[in-house]
């Protein structure tokens, strides 16, 4: 069974195998250091561990930083210092490989991964913050040496050497000339592979301009953003619990100013949850169609980990409909229960193509009908700065072809006069507006396109012409999604 979310881990993502003088060949593991003197700064070493694990074992930033922190007890400053390295070293890891590779005259695919994440953290700290250039060449060359003690000379000099140059002579050296090569250009500048750029650009109307506003919003670390949960809890006054600030368009969205979301009394009661002020507006969309009939029967088709599906569901109790949630995968659909616990949602383990197969699914039996796809994921960049390099555009063909099947499922689903929802978290114009019309053309079914823009609150700027709506994060502060609403007419 086919797994149904963007951030699925593709490929192996480990390093080949290193090559050359002055490399430690018995330390390619990457794991934490534990040869040699261990690192003076624990912050520094939480996040070297992070970055290693991501390139490693493809692990998730967010998920394997927060373990770390918690394994080595690191909270307040030395936390958010181990989270500012980690997030802005996978964030930039294009052009600091760049600027290594110059430095030290070889690709980096030739240096041995432990020296490589150490050296990746060091660059980042000398170009992109304000931590001194002596320091950070110190604690990146007792870094290397208690992970990888051959290339600690080796460390020290391509350290030094980068000292030498401030970021931006850096960048006018390797950036190709923006009249010849935009792209390359902005690539260099603002830290994206050349393939997501142009995907943006044509999303984007062609506008190179308005596409690096958008890189540069991509690069700033996102505020978390909470969901209070309808009839659980008040948005205004969750802002006020836990320190926050009512959001600028989903009435269920709080911006938290900072700490760990974990911590809130909140969360843990289930009276809120972590979602992305566009997730929360593109699943209150489908929910503010209008439509005629009965409207008490709910399909989340692609539910886990179950944010959208939470949302769904505190609706669903307050006007007296019910959630049926499908995941595919075990696990997620454990996670879907959870958050939706005293919920009217019924959890169902199973492949959302198998609409009109299983007698769960039959066809033309809901009313409205989410479809919140797996895509690339290049709409929360800024969420996931580590998805930018682990996509590629190999990617795209089997996810649309799964994004094609799940969209004619749904289609399927829904009842004559029901909408269904076409979600994804990505911009890109293949997973977007080309999925819907070819799904629709390949349900076999009569569909009209709603106008998704007077779905979403009054006074959005930025919907463009409709009928579909793309969210952006340098327009909306959301991540990137993309929502299609369409009616069944037979």
């Amino acid at each position: 069974m086919t797994e149904h979310k963007a951030d699925r881990p593709h490929g192996s993502g480990r390093p080949s195998r290193p090559g050359g003088p002055g490399y430690d060949r018995d330390s390619r593991s990457g794991r934490a250091p534990r040869a040699g003197r261990p690192p003076s700064d624990p912050a520094r070493q939480a996040a070297y561990e992070a970055i290693a694990a991501v390139h490693r074992d493809d692990a998730y930033a967010n998920l394997v930083l927060s373990d770390i922190l918690r394994d080595m007890g690191l909270s307040g400053r030395d936390a958010a210092f181990a989270t500012e390295l980690t997030y802005g070293t996978l964030r930039a890891l294009g052009t600091l490989d760049l600027i290594i590779a110059d430095a030290a005259g070889r690709e980096v695919s030739r240096i041995d991964p432990p020296a490589r994440d150490a050296l990746r953290l060091g660059a980042y700290q000398i170009l992109y913050t304000r931590v001194p250039a002596h320091a950070a060449v110190n604690q990146t060359v007792d870094l290397v040496r208690s992970v990888a003690p051959g290339a600690a000379g080796f460390a020290n000099a391509v350290s030094r050497t980068i000292t030498e140059t401030p970021l931006e002579k850096w960048l006018e050296k390797l950036a190709p000339d923006y009249e010849t090569d935009p792209v390359g250009n902005l690539a260099v500048h603002h830290n994206h592979p050349e393939w997501v750029i142009r995907a943006f650009a044509e999303s984007l109307g062609g506008d190179l301009a308005e596409t690096a506003r958008l890189l540069i919003e991509d690069n700033q670390p996102p505020v978390v953003h909470l969901c209070a949960r309808p009839g659980r809890a008040d948005a205004v006054e969750l802002a006020e619990e836990v320190d926050g600030v009512p959001a600028a368009f989903s009435p269920y969205a709080v911006y938290l100013n900072g700490g760990s979301p974990r911590e809130l009394s909140a969360i843990r009661q289930g009276r809120a949850h972590v979602q992305d002020e566009g997730s929360q507006l593109v699943a209150a969309a489908l929910l503010a169609a209008p439509i005629e009939g009965r409207d008490t029967r709910w399909l989340d088709l692609c539910a886990g980990p179950g944010g959208k599906t939470g949302l769904i569901g505190s609706i669903a109790s307050a006007r007296g409909a019910e959630v049926t949630a499908v995941e595919v995968a075990e696990h997620r659909a454990r996670l879907v229960e959870q958050a939706t616990a005293g919920m009217p949602v019924t959890v169902l383990p199973m492949d959302g193509r198998s609409v009109g197969r299983d007698p769960d699914l039959p066809e033309e039996s809901f009313d409205r009908v989410l479809v919140d796809a797996p895509c690339t994921g290049l709409g929360s960049l800024r969420r996931r700065p580590e998805s930018r390099w682990r996509r590629t555009p190999a990617d795209l063909p089997p996810l649309t072809k799964l994004q094609r099947e799940l969209l004619v499922a749904a289609l399927r689903a829904v009842r004559p006069g029901g909408v269904v929802a076409y979600v994804t978290c990505s911009p890109h114009m293949v997973e977007t507006q080309v999925t819907v019309v070819e799904g629709a053309r390949r349900s076999g079914v009569e569909v009209d396109f709603v106008d998704a823009r007077p779905l979403l609150p009054p006074g959005m700027p930025g919907l463009g012409a409709g009928p579909t709506v793309q969210l952006w994060p340098h327009r909306h502060g959301t991540d990137a999604m993309f929502l299609a609403v369409l009616r069944r007419t037979s």
